[in-house]
C-alpha cells in the first residue's frame, strides 16, 4: 500500500509541473522590438501669413542741413500690420514677399531764420518688399528690401500762420532695406524682431523764396519693430518624424 501511495503522489507531481510552468507565461525575447528613435520636428516656412507689429521710428538729425528741431532724431511710436508669403527650398533657404503698413505718432520739422517753420505730420510708412532668409528649423534669419511709401501731411507756417509752399523732388516714394529674425514658437505662430530703414530722397524748397537758400532736406526713418505672425502653411503643418 505504501508503494502504491508513493507512486500516486509522484505521478500527480509530474502532471502538475507542466501546468505550473504554463502559468508563468512565455519568457520575453531578450531582443524585443525597441521604441523608435525620435527625430526633431520638421518646421515648414512655406505658406501665407498675416500679423501685427509695434515699435519705434527715428528720423535722421541731418535733415534740413542741421536746422532740425521738433522730433527729428527722437523716438516716435509706431504700430501696424503685415502680410506676405514664403517659400522654403534647398531646404534651409526661404524666399518671400511682404506688404507692411505702420501708423506713426508725432511729427518732424524745422524752424528757419526769419520765422518760417516746416512740419511733417508723417502719418504712416508703407512698404512692399522681397525677402531672403536662412532657416535652422524654428528660426529664420532674413534680409529684405523694396519699395517704400511715406504718408506725408506737410505744412509751412510764418509766425504760426500757414503759407503756401512748394518743393522739388518726390519725398513720398522711396526705398527700404532691413533685416530681422523670426522664430516659430507654436504650430502656425511665429514672433519676429526687425530693423528697417526707409529713404524717400532729397527735396528742395522752391517757394516761399525765403526758404530757397537753405537747400534741400532728406526724408528718412530708422525703425525697430517686434511682431507676431499667424502662418497658413500650404505645405502641411509642423509634424514629427520617427
Amino acid at each position: 500500500m505504501k508503494k502504491f501511495l508513493l507512486a500516486t503522489v509522484a505521478l500527480a507531481s509530474l502532471a502538475a509541473a507542466p501546468a505550473s510552468a504554463a502559468d508563468l507565461g512565455a519568457r520575453p525575447y531578450p531582443y524585443a522590438t525597441k521604441a523608435p528613435a525620435y527625430v526633431a520636428p520638421i518646421y515648414n516656412w512655406t505658406g501665407f501669413y498675416i500679423g501685427g507689429h509695434l515699435g519705434g521710428a527715428f528720423s535722421s538729425d541731418n535733415n534740413f542741413s542741421g536746422l532740425a528741431t521738433g522730433n527729428n532724431g527722437n523716438g516716435r511710436f509706431l504700430g501696424g500690420v503685415q502680410g506676405g508669403a514664403d517659400w522654403q527650398f534647398a531646404p534651409t533657404w526661404v524666399i518671400g514677399a511682404e506688404a507692411q503698413y505702420s501708423w506713426l505718432s508725432g511729427n518732424v520739422g524745422a524752424v528757419f531764420p526769419g520765422g518760417f517753420a516746416y512740419s511733417n505730420n508723417q502719418r504712416g510708412l508703407g512698404s512692399v518688399t522681397g525677402r531672403v532668409g536662412y532657416t535652422w528649423g524654428p528660426g529664420l534669419l532674413y534680409v529684405k528690401g523694396g519699395y517704400a511709401f511715406s504718408d506725408n501731411n506737410e505744412k509751412v507756417t510764418l509766425g504760426g500762420v500757414p503759407v503756401a509752399f512748394a518743393t522739388s523732388g518726390d519725398h513720398s516714394n522711396g526705398y527700404t532695406v532691413g533685416a530681422g529674425v523670426e522664430y516659430m514658437f507654436a504650430p502656425n505662430w511665429s514672433a519676429k524682431a526687425e530693423y528697417q530703414y526707409y529713404n524717400f530722397g532729397k527735396a528742395n524748397f522752391v517757394a516761399p523764396a525765403a526758404l530757397v537758400p537753405f537747400g534741400g532736406f532728406t526724408t528718412d526713418d530708422h525703425t525697430v519693430k517686434a511682431g507676431v505672425n499667424y502662418r497658413f502653411n500650404w505645405g502641411g503643418p509642423v509634424v514629427a518624424r520617427y
